[in-house]
């Protein structure tokens, strides 16, 4: 029998087309990916895909993964989908298909199958990076294909599919809303969010996050230290990557830190609406940003900035594993060489507020800097600076001269 991987949840969809699959004659091995989701047993998942016939089924823990090797590189460039998403998701999707594809590897799979539905931007991410990886794959998107999508148009048959294969499903009312959760972020999407007349932040029942009105009544104050770019400490302890983004998030999420709405472009040309929370990440972008208006030179910080959509919007459409990017992360680490240093910030009420910033490659010299008089700079070298800097506009000006 030929046989695929599958990149598995438990829920109802992949667990319908788990057993689609099987009609359609494969030998399936479930494959979940362990990227924090919460209230989920796991064990109780794996039980469940060899219960309804899964070949086999394996949890791979890529947390740690996820934040140390895909989420930080990305902040590193502070990029930002559209000038405010901080691509949770996104980022998710490339490592998701790396792990299938070993997987595949590994129990000699002829293919890979995801649950994406065919209207959204994760297919785009888990088709090209896996093709990316291994060029001859054969992706296999039921939602893509017109009878899988005549047997199912909607819950009611798919639910009604669990009962006649004796598949454990919660048959439940869905809710108004869909999310995807994992240990960077919240997204939600879908359902009443569709209407951009409702005010997202009233509708979703958020996870990571408390309003900003419910927050304490009092500022509280957390350091982060970076090296090379990379936060390595928390409030002067040394931290791994996946437990300084955990706990920034219950520090930022109990300060109402980190919720976005935002009306998006899709890769696939529509515009969507998501509601977003992200605290820890959040909070690891301001500081990095902090530390680097310390260390980095003007020119090299506005080219990284003019470049930081590009990196935004691959990521957002998939382009993990390409030349392009390969380049632009080699940038970026020769970038990040010098962004070393410590960021105190005060938390109030969703507001993040910088209290103090050192690094020992600072160059901001105050000596240069203050308006009192003494330093190096010496304010009569401006004036030959500016007749220069002015002469195209005086030029111009004799030539093509301006009304006012």
């Amino acid at each position: 029998m030929p046989s695929c991987v599958l990149a598995y949840s438990g829920g109802l969809d992949t667990s319908v087309i788990l057993g689609w699959l099987q009609d359609e004659g494969y030998d399936v091995h479930c494959v979940y990916v362990d990227l924090g989701q919460p209230g989920e047993d796991r064990e109780a998942v794996l039980k469940k895909a060899h219960v309804c016939g899964a070949k086999s089924a394996r949890i791979v823990d890529a947390q740690e993964e996820l934040c140390r090797d895909f989420a930080f590189p990305v902040m590193q460039w502070q990029a930002r989908y559209e000038g405010v998403y901080l691509l949770g998701t996104s980022i998710a999707r490339p490592l998701i298909s790396k792990i299938c594809l070993q997987v595949a590897r590994e129990v000699g799979a002829d293919a890979y199958a995801h649950g994406a539905t065919g209207k959204g931007n994760d297919q785009c991410r888990f088709q090209l990076a896996a093709e990316a990886l291994e060029p001859g794959v054969k992706i296999i998107a039921p939602w893509r294909i017109e009878r899988y999508r005549a047997k199912f148009p909607g819950r009611t048959e798919m639910i009604a599919f669990c009962a006649e294969k004796n598949i454990p499903v919660k048959a439940s009312v869905a809710k108004p809303y869909s999310s995807d959760e994992n240990c960077l972020h919240i997204s939600y999407e879908a359902g009443v969010l569709e209407d951009p007349k409702t005010t997202g932040v009233d509708v979703p029942d958020f996870g990571m996050t408390v309003s900003p009105q419910q927050a304490p009544d009092k500022i509280e104050y957390v350091t982060i230290g970076f090296e090379v770019g990379v936060p390595t400490t928390l409030n002067g302890k040394s931290v791994s990557a996946l437990t300084i983004v955990k706990e920034l998030n219950a520090i930022g999420g109990r300060n109402g830190v980190g919720r976005l709405d935002m009306i998006e472009n899709r890769f696939v040309g529509m515009k969507s609406r998501g509601v977003y929370e992200a605290p820890g990440m959040t909070l690891l972008y301001e500081a990095h940003r902090y530390v680097e208006q310390l260390t980095l030179d003007r020119d090299l910080l506005h080219l990284r900035d003019r470049l930081s959509p590009e990196i935004a919007e691959m990521v957002y459409y998939g382009f993990w594993y390409t030349a392009k990017m390969d380049a632009l992360m080699a940038f970026s680490r020769q970038t990040q060489s010098v962004v070393t240093g410590e960021i105190k910030l005060g938390l109030y009420k969703g507001n993040i507020i910088v209290c103090s910033r050192t690094s020992p490659n600072s160059l901001y010299d105050d000596k240069i800097a203050s308006m009192e008089a003494g330093g190096s700079y010496n304010q009569t070298d401006a004036e030959g600076f500016l007749r220069i800097m002015g002469l195209p506009g005086r030029v111009q000006g004799r030539v093509r001269p301006r009304g006012y």
